[in-house]
């Protein structure tokens, strides 16, 4: 049975999952704003403008899916109180500011799945986890990279092959305009699916205290809310993640800029769709991999990749840790 919460504690907690929300776009802006800053198609300040608009205007596009899961299919629902939700928000609040100042392109979406677990072991064991949910969600760490590589990789050889007479700087021309809509779709697919991941935190708490009724549901301020925070978050940007994306896995032309984010936002896509929550950083960092390996492998500098693979190897089991944590010291001090 979970213990009601008091109006302040339900308001504290929901402003911690924007805060989360916030550090995701933050941390995550890198993501959507990398490649067209790398090919110098846009400035910084005017990529991060145009990355926002389209995080916040994502929830037009796409469905509830991934709330759905985050909400109901990580662990279960009835299991969820205020302590829960706390820990894993400051597995997955802490996490994400220990790998920002470090510059390391972790997944702020698998640290929250990761506190989420964390913290509803922690409370209940192992029956806590809705297993499907996470195997899902856990396949998507190798999927998601693994579908942006090739599909990047695909597109550079079909773009290569169609501009084959051109000349070089006619294809750099024409990509430069390109690249403007594949950044809005790669922004799109990043605020879809990554805005969701918080909405289905707060719904749940709202609907573990009652104030859903008797159904799951993500109320359209919930959506709102987040959809702002992402969009904040990532309009102030990720300096020292850009430049690892943008330029110390691989150098890129405008037309590779293209495949990797065209590349990226069609495996969102499909993932948003699907309800995975998946990591865009994974995701992109895959499709920037893949169009560096359509070069020429030593193109890309597999060192620099091989760190950020380390980094997700232990993003969800260090969120875990963590929020485990903040869940037992929310037991001695109550």
């Amino acid at each position: 049975m979970n213990l009601a919460l008091s109006l302040p504690v339900l308001i504290g907690l929901i402003a911690a999952a924007l805060v989360f929300d916030f550090l995701n776009g933050l941390h995550d802006a890198a993501n959507s704003i990398a490649t067209i800053v790398s090919t110098r198609v846009l400035r910084p300040r005017y990529a991060v403008l145009w990355a926002s608009f389209f995080n916040f205007i994502a929830f037009a596009f796409f469905g509830l899916h991934v709330a759905q899961t985050v909400g109901t299919g990580i662990v279960a629902a009835d299991i969820v109180d205020g302590r829960v939700i706390f820990g894993a928000l400051m597995g997955a609040i802490c996490w994400n500011v220990i790998t920002w100042w470090a510059g390391i392109p972790s997944s702020s979406s698998h640290a929250l799945i990761g506190g989420l677990v964390g913290a509803g072991v922690t409370k209940a064991g192992s029956a806590a986890v809705v297993w499907a949910g996470l195997t899902k969600t856990i396949a998507a760490i190798v999927l998601s990279p693994l579908s942006g590589f090739f599909l990047a990789l695909l597109l550079v050889l079909i773009v290569s092959w169609l501009f084959v007479r051109a000349l070089p700087h006619s294809v750099d021309s024409t990509f430069r305009y390109l690249q403007f809509a594949s950044a809005s779709l790669y922004s799109l697919g990043h605020g879809g699916n990554d805005a969701q991941k918080t909405m289905g935190i707060i719904a749940v708490l709202l609907f573990s205290q009652g104030y859903s009724g008797v159904e799951f549901h993500v109320p359209l301020w919930v959506v709102l809310a987040c959809q702002t925070a992402m969009a904040l978050g990532t309009l102030l940007g990720g300096w020292r993640i850009v430049h690892t994306m943008g330029s110390k896995i691989t150098r890129l032309t405008p037309m590779q800029g293209f495949c990797a984010e065209t590349g990226g936002a069609l495996t969102l896509f499909a993932a948003t769709w699907l309800g995975i929550p998946v990591s865009t950083t994974h995701t992109i960092t895959g499709a920037i991999v893949g169009v560096g390996a359509a070069r020429k492998v030593s193109a890309v500098r597999w060192n620099v990749a091989g760190n950020i693979v380390t980094a997700w190897i232990l993003t969800m089991p260090a969120a875990a840790g963590i929020a485990a944590f903040f869940y037992m010291l929310t037991k001695v001090l109550a």
